[in-house]
């Protein structure tokens, strides 16, 4: 039976909007992650057969089919194709499960997955501004114009009874833990240093050292004048690309590869639309049941920190150990490059689980429309 195991798992630094790496097109940032996969494994580019590539907003710098033309701007061969897919923040995640599918299918014997966003380039909801994406079905169904994810966020906090001092909590939380793996060195070796117009970026640059409670309880409501969500506890606007080269074992060991992880099982959910940030609770409970494992085997979670009342209310219903649950910091310490973050946290959740032998790892993206993918990986 064919299998799908992560042979290697890269990433950009995440810069910070209108930060280090403003000035790098997106093509460019992307080829940078799909050159250092092929260097760092000795690999001939020929090898590879797809890219799967995920981006949110694709209009403007974004637009044709990033995919295809990093490829093109890595110097890789013209024979290999890319393509590129929208599964809002869970792009890159999803890019992921196509790949493994595909390698588990048949239908490719190696491919790249990941994603890219340059949040400072094309901001988050500028494609809206071309036309009405909901249509009149839509609005009609849930008697309403438009869907707010920080609305939805401020739901979450109300129904599971989370207080702005706990979701404050958490984001401190997020930019320590953030900070401390940086100084262990924890991201050394997923890292791929990018030289823009001001210099090189070797860190992520989000990760704000100096902030406290008082400071985030000095800011105001973002969504709701007596709200609970704003800035501070939210994910920041960001920049960056990651990628994960995906083939079978029996592949692997023909081009003398070892492999970090295998793709266990995989799951997508969908969820309320209006309240639109839930949809990792089922989709966990899905791809658990998949799995055939409890919440107490996994070693590792990564739940991406799109508010703090969503990993939050997460880890209430799911009742995983909090410990467990973004060990390394996340989207609030670092950021959140829409189409990039799925192979972003994977990438982190792949080096912790090898640097700390941990053998399931689980991933959940809550994504806009009310959906989410979840993702297990087992540590070879």
């Amino acid at each position: 039976m064919r299998d799908a195991v992560i042979v290697d798992a890269v990433r950009t630094p995440i810069g910070r909007r209108n930060g280090a790496l403003k000035g790098v097109h997106p093509v460019d940032l992307a080829s940078e992650v799909l050159k250092a996969l092929v260097r760092r494994n000795d690999l001939d580019p020929e090898q590879i057969e797809d890219v799967i590539w995920g981006c949110v907003t694709q209009i403007g710098d974004q637009s044709t089919n990033v995919a295809r033309l990093a490829v093109l701007a890595a110097g890789w061969p013209e024979g290999i194709p890319g393509v590129t897919l929208d599964r809002a923040c869970g792009s890159s995640q999803q890019a992921v499960h196509f790949a493994a599918a595909s390698v588990i299918a048949g239908h490719n014997d190696m491919v790249v997955a990941g994603g890219v966003e340059s949040m400072s380039r094309v901001p988050i909801g500028s494609a809206r501004n071309t036309g009405e994406p909901f249509g009149p079905r839509v609005r009609e169904r849930y008697q309403r114009d438009a869907f707010s994810q920080g609305l939805g966020a401020e739901e979450i906090a109300r129904r599971w009874n989370l207080s702005r001092t706990e979701l404050d909590a958490f984001a401190l939380d997020s930019h320590h833990r953030s900070a401390a793996a940086t100084d262990a060195g924890a991201f050394t070796g997923q890292l791929v240093p990018i030289t823009g117009p001001d210099g090189v970026l070797t860190y992520d640059e989000g990760v704000r050292r100096d902030t406290s409670l008082d400071r985030l309880a000095g800011l105001k409501p973002a969504f709701l004048d007596d709200g609970v969500i704003h800035a501070g506890n939210s994910s920041q606007i960001s920049d960056g690309s990651a990628a994960l080269l995906i083939t079978t074992s029996e592949r692997a060991a023909e081009l003398g590869l070892r492999p970090l992880a295998r793709f266990h099982s995989g799951a997508v959910a969908g969820d309320d639309p209006v309240t639109m940030l839930t949809a990792p609770i089922p989709a966990t409970a899905k791809v658990l049941k998949r799995a055939g494992l409890g919440i107490d085997d996994i070693g590792v979670f990564e739940v991406n920190e799109a508010f703090a009342s969503v990993p939050l209310a997460w880890e209430i219903e799911t009742g995983a150990e909090h410990e467990r649950i973004n060990p390394l910091g996340g989207a609030i310490g670092v950021g959140h490059p829409l189409g990039a973050s799925g192979a972003i946290l994977m990438t982190r959740m792949i080096h912790h689980m090898r640097d700390n032998g941990l053998r399931y790892g689980l991933q959940t993206m809550c994504e806009a429309g009310g959906m989410a993918n979840a993702t297990i990986l087992e540590l070879l």
